[in-house]
């Protein structure tokens, strides 16, 4: 179609102004702290409490007492929330190795018959992997446990060079299987599609760095993980080329198969807790956090701080406080304001703390990356059935991931409307409006526990000491969301020729979500400026490009003053 006129005529053009607005990557919330199973020091993405319970585990047992960690709880409260994603960092104490396989044996009775043609391990690590253990008659490991698996190898076609292998639950038994994963078609031969280091995987993830230069995760390996729970450590005898120009199998490989049989895993260490004894929820003291040192978490925190690998916009680490552990909720904090993408929410006072302890503690923290709520809750626990007592920090993702589901991270996440606490059963301490008052003077957001309307949070204060619009968790999450969407805009224009039709890209992607914020009562007003008023030729020279953005916060209604006034009998209202 022709664009221009020549002679007389009509041009109808097109202009087509229905584009999406490109919607920001969404992040969920982060929680460092130990778990039963799972890889140590690794950010582990879980979608659901299932896909927890599968890879970290949800109780374990020690002299005779079934334990779980506050981390578990925090994530069965996040999801019941409608929370949708949640990296998990398994913090331990002390070293911890991963479970091999037991000997699998070939269908030769040749030399290298005692050989395993390959080498399986767990991608958790602790001792609790260990199912390695007698089996009894009806096929059941002694030391098989809901928590760690066995193998099975159920077929083997020699003709084709192929056969299944099968991940089972650690306790099941040879009449019941509980199949957790079935890979079938598999092959020693790495030539094939169905090698079996390409389908299962072969890649193992260690924490790596120091703290000068930083933690890293180092990965070895070729293949990425495909299955939930193993790897393949070694493949000891490949089978190249399995068949020959015929079709038939080669004669020297035939041996190298697997058999049908069934094994365990063995040869893991580290232990889920050390101390003597582990001390958990209201116990838990300055040097024993559920059983680890309050120092061990200082590596997972570090590592975290990279934001390219690592995205979550609220994080926490339920069972450490300011008043017992302030340097490791300092830290956590100072990496939330180097990343500039995240929240903290921090505990201050153990169990039992006065209001006094609260407020004096939350006087010692000044950012408005932080946020912090009391006083401690008593919830049910689901996988002991038990009523424990848990600090806020576990509950309070689940708030924020709810507030985000019903509205948008730039409401308030408090009140009747979004602040409910729907998994607690009352606070330890019924605050009285005083109380309530003295608490949210010195920056601790209280829970309040009402006759009809149960437990809510009802406060959204930083822990910000100057009064500004960031001293509001609303507006901090506003400006967290703002900024990782114009952020995401900027990285595509890095290396871009800097001239105007660069800046009109920018322009044509922020001003239009930032119109979408505002009807969504997210911002009053804004403006956004990158033109040759702040990108100069000198700015130009330097190889820079320069935007403004002006925001005006919406704020929230969190004083409602209503004035009754009583009028004599024929009295005019006022217009």
């Amino acid at each position: 179609m022709a664009e221009t006129l020549v002679s007389p005529g009509v041009l109808a053009r097109e202009n087509d102004q229905s584009f999406i607005t490109r919607q920001p990557v969404q992040a969920g919330t982060a929680i460092l702290g130990p778990t039963v199973k799972g890889p140590v020091n690794i950010p582990t993405l879980v979608t659901s409490y299932s896909d927890y319970v599968s890879k970290f585990g949800e109780t374990f047992t020690s002299g005779g007492s079934v334990y779980s960690h506050l981390t578990a709880y925090s994530a069965y409260n996040y999801f019941t929330e409608g929370g949708t994603t949640l990296l998990v960092t398994r913090v331990v104490s002390g070293s911890f190795t991963a479970a091999s396989s037991s000997t699998i044996a070939t269908g030769s009775s040749g030399p290298d018959s005692g050989l395993s043609p390959f080498v399986l391990a767990t991608l958790s690590e602790g001792d609790i992997m260990n199912s390695t253990s007698t089996e009894a008659s009806t096929g059941a490991l002694e030391s098989g446990s809901l928590d760690n698996v066995r193998w099975e190898i159920p077929f083997v076609n020699t003709s084709s060079g192929q056969f299944t292998l099968t991940v089972r639950r650690g306790n099941d038994t040879q009449r019941e299987k509980s199949i957790l994963e079935t890979f079938t078609n598999l092959s020693l031969d790495p030539f094939s599609d169905n090698y079996i280091t390409k389908v299962i995987g072969d890649t193992r993830k260690t924490l790596a760095g120091d703290a000068t230069d930083g933690y890293y995760i180092q990965e070895t390996g070729s293949y990425p993980n495909r299955s939930n729970y193993i790897r393949v450590e070694s493949v000891n005898f490949t089978t190249p080329r399995y068949l020959d120009n015929s079709g038939n199998a080669k004669n020297e490989f035939t041996g190298s198969m697997p058999a049908i049989q069934s094994g365990s895993f063995g040869g893991a260490s580290g232990e889920v807790f050390v101390g003597s004894p582990a001390l958990f929820n209201e116990n838990i003291n300055a040097t024993n956090v559920q059983g680890i040192s309050p120092d061990d978490y200082t590596q997972s925190i570090s590592l975290l701080s990279n934001q390219d690998d690592f995205q979550f916009n609220v994080i926490t680490m339920p069972g450490l406080n300011q008043s017992q552990h302030s340097t490791e909720v300092a830290q956590l904090i100072n990496m939330c304001q180097e990343r500039g993408d995240a929240i903290a929410v921090v505990d201050l006072a153990p169990y039992n703390s006065t209001i006094l302890t609260y407020t004096g503690e939350a006087a010692e923290l000044n950012s408005s990356y932080a946020a912090s709520y009391a006083p401690w809750l008593r919830v049910s626990d689901p996988g002991t059935g038990q009523l424990i007592w848990v600090p806020a920090s576990t509950v309070i993702p689940g708030v924020y991931a709810f507030n985000d589901r019903v509205a948008e991270p730039w409401f308030a996440p408090a009140g009747l409307n979004r602040g409910g606490l729907s998994t607690v059963i009352k606070p330890e301490r019924k605050y009285t409006q005083a109380n309530r008052d003295s608490l949210y003077e010195g920056k601790v957001n209280p829970i309040a526990s009402f006759p009809n309307a149960g437990n809510v949070v009802f406060g959204q204060k930083t822990l910000q000491t100057k009064a500004s619009a960031l001293d509001r968790v609303n507006v901090r999450r506003l400006l967290i969301q703002l900024k990782g969407f114009i952020s995401q805009v900027a990285d595509n224009l890095v290396f871009e020729q800097n001239t105007a039709a660069t800046r009109n890209q920018f322009l044509g992607s922020v001003n239009p979500y930032l119109e979408s914020v505002q009807q969504r009562q997210g911002l009053y007003a804004f403006k956004v400026v990158m033109d040759d008023s702040n990108n100069t030729p000198d700015v130009i020279d330097r190889n820079q490009l320069v935007g403004a953005i002006y925001l005006q916060p919406t704020k929230t209604a969190e004083f409602i003053i209503l004035d009754f006034n009583v009028l004599p009998t024929g009295a005019t209202f006022p217009s």
